[in-house]
Parts: C-alpha cells; structure tokens; sequence
C-alpha cells in the first residue's frame, strides 16, 4: 500500500512530490497504487493528465476503480485559474468528510518552452496555496521530453520524488518556494519584444490603455480574450500609477495570433512574491489587481531591473518554443 512515510506521515497539510519516468511503465508504476490505495483508505483520487497518459492509466485501472479523471488540459489553461479551481475542488471533499486527497497531475509539453516560467512559478506557489488542506499530490515529467532546465526547477520547486520502486525520497534541490518566486525569470521573453513597439504611452489612464488595446486589436483575439486582455491592462496600469514610482510607461507589440502588452514603474513591484497567484481579499498593494490579471491573460511575466518593475501581459497565444 502507498502510505505516506517519511516526512510524509509527519505532515499534516500538502505533501507535494514530482515524479520523473522515462517510459509509461515507470509512471504507472508510481500513479497506479497511489490512486487504488487512496480509493481503497476512501480517500478522493484524482487525475488531471492529458488525453495520452489519463488512457494508458485508465486502461490499466480495474472496472469500478472509483478514481476520478479531470481533464488536464482545462485544469492547467492559467496559473492562478488552476490555483482557484483546486482550492474549490479541495474544499469541496474537506466538506464532505476527507481527511486525505490524492491528485495526479501533468503539465501540456506546449506549457514547458517560453511559457514555463508562469508554470514553474505556479509549482513553487502551491506548496504554500494548499498547505491549508490535507493534499498529496504529484507532478509527473516525461525526463525524455522534458527541457533539461525544467527538469532543475521541478526539483526546486517539489520537495519530493516519489519512484518506481515505491521510495519517496528528498528532492535534494528543494528551495525556499518564497525564494524561488523572487528569483528573475529564467525563461527567454516573447521574441516581439525585441521588435519597436506599435504604442509606447506615458503615464496613460487606465481608460486610455483599455482604448489603445482594443484599437490594435484588429481581429487577432477572440472577444472574449480581448475583453480579458482589456481587464487586466487596466489592473495593471492602475496598479503601477497607484502604488508604482513614476514614470509609467505603456507599451504594445502585436502579432498575428496574440498581443503583448508591458507596463513600467520604477517602483521595485509586489513585495509578496505570491501576489497574483494566490487569493487577494482587498487591494492593499495591488494584490486583488494582480489575483484578477493572474486570472484574464494567457501568460503573465514579471521583471525587476535597476530602473523599476515591468509586468508583461500576453492575450492570445503565447509563442510555445
């Protein structure tokens, strides 16, 4: 039976590993009897994999295995989205009687070039976003597929691995997730940044950025990314106009599919390294702004320099190598 040991049997709240497989049957060897022996204590078992791993553990789970699939994609569209959902989701079964939940869960390949850096943050936030519940999860990486860089943040930001054999070890390269958020992005930014910008504002009303987003829009969003795009850059600009040091500076890139918009401060940004992923009850320093931008764009990066804050915002798709 896969019974927490370890460190695992002394934590009352999240217990959080990664698992590294280099074929499907090192996966299902640790994900499988971690699922059946969840249902077997009672316990909600979960998976939220993409549609070519949920088969394969699907196809191996008995009849009436009680194990729930999700699925992955939709869970991990957004950072803080998956952030909410879970939060709701676990809150749900702690109301019902839980006393332990197990999830499974995995990454898109797409999510693990330029856009890791969000993800990467998301991974490092939740050791700290489900602390609050009686959690163990895991996080499964193709080490075939899986960046060599991401490989190294996944074990900074999993305090665990859980392996074939049944061992749950240490990580050996866990930090501080407050740590790790603080750190620069690591991740190369969207190449049109590189490219002059189609706007450049100063110092603009958060009436008069909304205006500018929806003039360049020109087509390339859906409605509804648009409308959430909209949102956000207003959040953002009231933001750094509130709390930021001047000058503000607006600027606006565009391509065929996205539109990428960053705004400037020369402020040093959030003191929370959390803010935008977790809940915000108020807007003390912008956190319920960044909890609502977090939520309405398809790819959020952050930066500190010399000269200020910068917070780039993508609505869109967001370029995937």
């Amino acid at each position: 039976m896969t019974t927490r040991t370890g460190a695992a049997a002394g934590h009352r709240g999240y217990f959080h590993e990664a698992v590294f497989y280099d074929r499907p049957d090192d996966l299902l060897a640790v994900v499988v009897p971690f699922l059946l022996d969840g249902v077997a204590a009672g316990e909600p078992a979960i998976v939220a994999f993409g549609e070519h791993n949920a088969a394969l553990v699907r196809d191996v789970l008995p009849e009436g295995h009680g194990v729930t699939f999700l699925t992955g994609e939709g869970v991990y569209a957004r950072p803080a989205a998956a952030i909410r959902s879970y939060r709701r989701l676990l809150a749900g079964h702690v109301a019902a009687g839980a006393a332990q939940i197990r999830i499974v869960g995995e990454l898109a390949p797409a999510l693990l070039g330029r856009m890791w850096d969000w993800w990467a943050r998301y991974e490092a936030a939740i050791n700290h976003a489900y602390d609050d519940f009686p959690l163990w999860s895991m996080c499964a990486y193709d080490a075939r597929r899986t960046p060599a860089p991401v490989l190294d943040d996944v074990a900074r930001t999993h305090p665990n691995v859980a392996m074939p054999d049944g061992r749950h070890v240490p990580s050996g390269l866990f930090v501080d997730p407050l740590t790790f958020l603080s750190e620069p992005p690591t991740t190369a930014p969207d190449p049109i940044v590189e490219r002059p910008p189609v706007v450049e504002l100063a110092d603009p009303a958060p009436g008069e950025a909304r205006d500018v987003v929806r003039a360049v829009d020109g087509g390339r969003l859906r409605l509804d990314e648009l409308e959430e795009l909209t949102i956000a850059v207003s959040e953002v600009v009231t933001n750094a106009l509130r709390h930021g040091r001047p000058p503000v500076r607006m600027r606006v890139w565009t391509a065929e599919d996205r539109i990428v918009v960053a705004v400037s401060d020369g402020g040093e940004g959030p003191k929370d390294p959390l803010a935008g992923l977790m809940p915000a009850d108020q807007d003390g320093l912008g956190g319920l702004g960044l909890w609502i931008t977090y939520q309405s764009c398809n790819h959020v990066r952050t930066s500190r320099t010399a000269d200020g804050f910068t917070i780039t915002l993508t609505g869109g798709v967001p370029p995937v190598g």
